[in-house]
Formats: C-alpha cells, structure tokens, sequence
C-alpha cells in the first residue's frame, strides 16, 4: 500500500488488536461516490452489510441518500443513526419481522411473489414503497459462494416464475448481481436484466442496481458507469438506485494487531493477538490473503524484491482452529515479539462478521477524524463475550 494512503498516526500507541477508520479516505471515496450522484441523478446508498459503523455516519449523509438493510437490526440502525432514507432487502421475512420493518423502512423488497401477497396490505398500511427482487440469471461474480444468479439460487425471481398480475402496488425492481467488479460487468448484467424485464421497467417509480459495483478501486471506469445510468433512465424514464457498501469504506480501515510469540516449524511462524477465524473471516470464507503495510505477499514476491523482502513469515491468529491463518508475507527487516502488523482494508465486512470463537477478544473500534484526532469508539470484554451466550 502506497505510504500516502497510509493514515497518519502514531502507531506505537495504538493498543492491539484495534480496528482504525480513516475517515481522510472514508471520505475521498464519498466525493467519487457523490460525483457519479451528481452526473446521473442516481440514488447511491450504504450497504449496512458491508459497513455498519455508525459513528461515521454524520460524515456519510453528507454525501449519500440513505442506507440498505437486511435485517430489523439494520433498518433500526439506518434509522436511528443515519436518518435518510432505508431501503430493506432479504431473502425471506418473518410476521415480526414487517411488524418491525414498517417502522424503521422506507421501502421493502420482497425475494418472491408469495411474501409480497403476504405482507402486501401491513406494508401499505403504513405508506412504505414495495419492490420486487428479481434474477437476471447472469452474473460475473468471481467466487461462486457469492454469486446471486447461480443454478438453484434462491435470491430474486426469474422471468419464468414473474407474476405479471400481482405488480399493482409495486413501485421498482431490484436485482444484485456483482461481487467487487467493474462497469463493464455491470453493463452486461444490465443487458440481461432488459432483455428478460425490460419491458416492466417503464411500469416502475424505480430500479435498483444493487450493490457489489467497485466505484472507488482504482481503475474503475466510471465515464462508463455514469453512461450506462443516464441511458437507462433515458430509455425507461425511471429513477436508478445504487447499494455499494465496500465502494464506500474501500481502503478506509486498518487491523492493527501484535506479534505474541515467533516459532518455527519448517518457517517462521509468528502468531498474532488477531485472527482470521474471528476477526477477518473472509480471508479464509474468501478465501484471499490481506496485504499488510510495509510487507509483500509472499506468493507475489519477485526475485527483485526478495532483494528488500528478505525475511518470510507465516503470520497466524490465536485460536485453536488449525487453519487459522493469515498468510505467508515477507519482511524487510526480521519481526520480534511486540512488533506490530497492520492488515489494509479491514472497515469493509471484517467489522461486521466479528466473532468471539475461542473466547477471543473483539478488537477495538477507532476513529481518525477529519482533523486528524484519533478517537477510539470501542473497547470489548469479558462482558461482550458473555451476553452473546
């Protein structure tokens, strides 16, 4: 990672593990966002499943619309805490959950037909604008753990299973087909959307893109993306909502942990008071290996930087779970006992998939604010890993 997109602080008084939010980066990627909102007219939301911390919001409303939600506990959080509007989508949703969900929403998605004629009248009972989500049946997503039109999917409906007469009361259509790509996978998810729906998207107030769209990667075309919105509006006269949630904190976070003990076994293996079971878990659900400031990922490592990258680590969590590790990285200089390790990217779904596996500690939430002040929001304990049980 470049060292000027390194928040500056001092890192020998940051007490580990602590996550760290950078809210200098956090909003860089709001002004991308709120570009694109501007050339387009497009809706652009935050994905609450991404990145759910809310002592950030007062920066993000500033920039975005609202919030996607997908559970009760996320409407309630949106709607507390960010104030605008809420937008909830699920696969499925209990009795209690719509008593709760009109409360704190703005608009509900329904996964199928049957729960839409379920919760039709509670849900306009109580003036919140309803969606379909329905399957384009085409995606690019990378991993297949994580892609929404595979065979058998049960997110959204297809063509075949659309029921035409039951749309009285439905104000937009909703599909979520990317994981982490670009606009040109967007545009032709798109392609597919209109040639099965197309001829719907005029009857609606709205359509909605979904999330999973990485506007603020570096490299990512959003003349493109910019383009594609201002036709389809064109074509179909129609609002168009956006849901990303790591395109809004891409690059914002950081783990910083410490090196408790150097063994070897082969290689040098030096366990972390961190995890990748606990606090990281999509490096191993992913999987894929974080990088780690002023460090090279071993696998990636040219003979040219072993020149620098001389010393190589395995670096491993602290629980018992055999496969709990991080990933092999070389050095520049040999790691001891104290030494910290701060992993990159870690506001995005790290935060929000936490555990307490083993008994370990959650790490604390830290702030770094626009002034430069470092804020630390949370401390965890005994407690927190009692009351969940």
């Amino acid at each position: 990672m470049e060292a000027s997109r390194f928040p500056k602080f001092n890192i020998g008084e940051v007490k580990t593990p602590s996550f760290i939010i950078d809210e200098r980066a956090l909003e860089k990627n709001l002004k991308i966002l709120n570009d694109v909102k501007q050339k387009t007219g497009a809706k652009i939301l935050l994905a609450l499943k991404a990145y759910s911390a809310f002592s950030t919001f007062p920066l993000i409303k500033k920039y975005l619309d609202g919030v996607c939600a997908s559970s009760p506990h996320e409407a309630k959080l949106g709607c507390k805490e960010f104030g605008k509007e809420v937008v909830v989508a699920a696969p499925a949703y209990k009795e209690e959950d719509i008593q709760e969900l009109v409360e704190y929403s703005t608009c509900i998605v329904f996964n199928s037909f049957n729960q839409w004629r379920r919760y039709k009248k509670i849900a306009l009972e109580h003036g919140i604008e309803c969606g379909i989500r329905i399957n384009p049946e085409y995606s690019e997503a990378p991993v297949e753990l994580y892609n929404p039109c595979s065979a058998y999917s049960r997110l959204g409906v297809t063509i075949k299973n659309f029921e035409e007469e039951h749309l009285n009361g439905i104000k937009g259509l909703h599909f979520h087909a990317l994981c982490e790509q670009s606009a040109g996978a967007l545009e032709r998810v798109l392609e597919a959307a209109e040639r099965k729906f197309g001829k719907y998207f005029s009857k609606m107030k709205w359509v909605n893109f979904g999330g999973g769209h990485h506007i603020t990667k570096e490299g990512y075309d959003t003349n493109l993306l910019c383009n594609l919105i201002q036709s389809f509006k064109k074509r179909h006269g129609i609002d168009v909502y956006l849901e990303p949630g790591e395109a809004v904190a891409l690059n914002a976070g950081f783990l910083v942990a410490s090196v408790v003990d150097i063994i070897n076994n082969g290689m040098d293996i030096a366990i972390l008071d961190t995890s990748a079971e606990t606090h990281m878990p999509d490096v191993l659900g992913m999987p894929y290996t974080p990088e780690v400031v002023g460090a090279k990922i071993a696998s990636s490592c040219t003979e040219k930087d072993k020149k620098i990258f001389k010393y190589d680590y395995r670096l491993g969590g602290l629980t018992c779970l055999a496969g709990d590790i991080i990933g092999d990285y070389m050095f520049p200089e040999k790691l001891s006992i104290g030494s910290k390790i701060i992993f990159t990217n870690m506001a995005i779904y790290s935060m929000v998939k936490t555990t307490t596996f083993n008994g370990v500690n959650l790490p604390s939430i830290c702030v770094q604010r626009l002034n430069g002040k470092m804020e630390i929001i949370r401390e965890f304990g005994y407690e927190d890993f009692k009351r969940r049980l």
